[in-house]
């Protein structure tokens, strides 16, 4: 028996991630397209020019795939960092945060992403919960820290930073994500995202901003 090399295990170990992700991407395209229900392990295997034995191998069936590609959607989104400095003027930080979160939500071909998890959190809500706390919670917690930093050093006055943040981010959906999400509008473009941004900083700080004594 000849033991294998490390050179054999590297090219191995390459090769099974290659196949792995050459299979979440054609998965990712079914489920996109077709939505959870609609999609199969044999659209996936077709979709991924794989066999369907192959496709069983790296996953037992297509809830496993769909978290994984939930996964591989929230560390995509993790990866994405905003300016939270407490140093910078909060002004600044909240035009240039509510611009950047708005183009990430919006981006053309990120809707469908969320609509399908949106559609599955009931029947799997343990992915839904996931995707939540990886994605969305943590971007409030980043925003509320923020805030409190500027509680301290009396630019704002705010009881409730973890509201004031979900609030903020609410109003820069306002009149782009819910038409976007549905489908009743195309992705916003960057001036238009600038100018609610605009508007949801104003109202955010008429609320907020530390009254001079």
């Amino acid at each position: 028996m000849v033991a294998a090399t490390p050179n054999t295990i590297h090219l191995a170990a390459e090769e099974d991630s290659s196949k792995r992700r050459q299979i979440l991407d054609g998965a990712r395209k079914v489920f996109m397209d077709l939505g959870f229900d609609g999609a199969s392990m044999n659209e996936i295997a077709r979709s991924a020019g794989v066999s369907k034995g192959t496709l069983y191998v790296y996953f037992a069936d297509k809830n496993r795939l769909f978290e994984a590609i939930v996964h591989e959607e929230a560390l995509a989104h993790g990866q994405v960092v905003f300016n939270f400095d407490p140093g910078r003027d909060v002004e600044t930080t909240l035009h240039e945060f509510g611009e950047a979160y708005m183009e990430l939500v919006c981006r053309p071909g990120g809707g469908s992403a969320i609509r399908t998890v949106m559609a599955i959190a009931e029947r799997m809500p343990d992915v839904g919960r996931r995707y939540y706390e990886q994605v969305l919670e943590k971007t409030i917690n980043g925003l509320a820290d923020c805030l409190r930093a500027h509680v301290r050093s009396d630019d704002l006055a705010i009881d409730d930073c973890q509201l004031a943040a979900s609030q903020f981010m609410m109003m820069c959906q306002a009149s782009l994500f819910l038409p976007f999400i549905f489908q009743a509008a195309p992705a916003p473009s960057a001036e238009r995202i600038a100018e609610v941004v605009e508007s949801a900083t104003r109202m955010f700080l008429a609320m907020y901003r530390a009254k001079p004594v």
